[in-house]
């Protein structure tokens, strides 16, 4: 059998990525004042432990304010620092996964309820609920309250902090940052002229609307180690008329490119509730195809991909690089071990599970933090699970 796309290496900057799953970034809504606690130990033990070659940790948020919902994680103060590193400290005893972060601000969409709560926005009076900040007073549902266009101080305050928080990021040994502009947070309000009607120089004409997002990525570039990736998430259009779109997020890319991003993740939508998302399999595949024909940096497809044929055509037949992962790896934490197992390649497994290999899979797990990639399989051991059994 030829060798298997999906697990082909890639190399990004000084990291090595041992095949080309990534898991997305995957907000839980459990942090307490910001900070990770025992429920993001459990969540992302079990991921780290996936075969998948990146691990992204859920959108961050770079001020308090700039949360989705008081559930949110944060990286904005000695507190949430030192939460993150009790939980990363654990997750790499046992794991040697590359660890990414998502950094974020979630301006107009601040301020919410948590999703199984009802996601409503809470008044900036609230005790769960702060003033929003956008680059407009334009609320993103007609019931929300408005946000505070930022000024210059403002601009200058978030920007200082996404380059504090990815100075934090590096302290914590973090392998790739990336920038969150999708799903209508604050760069992506910029970006979108629904959302930015400013009349200054980062408002009105798309290089106007992409300056702060631009500027943005620079002071994270320029407070990561320069041998660690920065990446970035873009929403390849709104699925609105009049909005972002996929010509834009081409020319999006390629200034992005010229500034030594290292990669980028195409999604889409989130900003507008008039969207009209034509939802099937891999639906925002030809959004990442358009913008890999335009970059030659990697780019990575998201969105209902769920078969293991489906992720390996998509990276084989060159419509993008990488794939990501999100719903379908919460279902289905094992995901790139039954892909490499149906593609005929290997992945890496913790010692202690080396003993469910099925017969029938002899060579999945390569080798594994020392550990022989041939385990031995005694004939009669009860404590074998044999899935050819199932």
């Amino acid at each position: 059998m030829a060798q298997s796309a999906l697990f082909k290496p890639l190399q990004a900057r000084g990291l090595t990525l041992s095949n080309r799953i990534v898991i997305a970034p995957m907000c839980q809504y459990s942090a307490e004042n910001g900070c990770m606690n025992d429920w993001h130990l459990i969540h992302l033990g079990q991921l780290a432990v996936s075969g998948a070659a990146l691990l992204t940790i859920e959108a961050t948020a770079v001020l308090p304010e700039g949360r989705i919902t008081y559930g949110d994680v944060g990286l904005y103060d000695d507190a949430t620092e030192a939460a993150m590193r009790r939980t990363l400290e654990s997750v790499r005893r046992w794991s040697s996964i590359p660890l990414a972060l998502q950094l974020d601000h979630a301006g107009r969409k601040a301020s919410t309820e948590v999703p199984w709560a009802g996601r409503k926005q809470f008044a900036p009076g609230d005790a769960q609920g702060w003033q929003t900040e956008a680059p407009s007073a334009l609320a993103f549902d007609p019931q929300d309250h408005a946000p505070v266009a930022l000024d210059r101080a403002g601009l200058k305050r978030v920007r200082d902090a996404f380059a504090a928080a990815a100075t934090r990021a590096a302290r914590l040994d973090i392998d790739l940052i990336q920038l969150h502009c999708a799903h209508g947070y604050l760069l992506h309000q910029f970006l979108s002229p629904l959302s930015n009607q400013r009349s200054d120089e980062y408002g009105g004409s798309l290089e106007n609307r992409m300056r702060f997002p631009l500027e943005v990525f620079d002071a994270v570039r320029a407070a990561f180690p320069d041998d660690r990736p920065v990446s970035v998430r873009v929403s390849g259009t709104d699925w609105v008329d009049g909005g972002w779109d996929i010509e834009q997020t081409v020319a999006l890319a390629q200034a992005l490119e010229a500034r030594g991003c290292d990669a980028i993740h195409v999604s889409s939508g989130g900003l507008h509730p008039a969207q009209k998302i034509p939802v099937s399999p891999g639906y925002q595949v030809p959004l990442a195809r358009t913008v890999k024909a335009a970059v030659r940096m990697p780019v990575i497809a998201v969105g209902l991909i769920s078969s293991f044929e489906h992720a390996e055509s998509i990276v084989a037949n060159g419509d993008a690089d990488m794939i990501a992962l999100a719903r379908t790896v919460l279902y289905d934490p094992r995901w790139p071990w039954h892909a490499a197992a149906e593609l005929g390649a290997r992945a890496r497994a913790p010692k202690q599970y080396l003993r469910s290999q099925p017969n029938r899979y002899k060579s999945l797990f390569g080798e594994t933090r020392g550990v022989s990639p041939e385990p031995r399989w005694t004939e009669g051991d009860d404590s074998l699970l044999n899935l050819d059994d199932e």
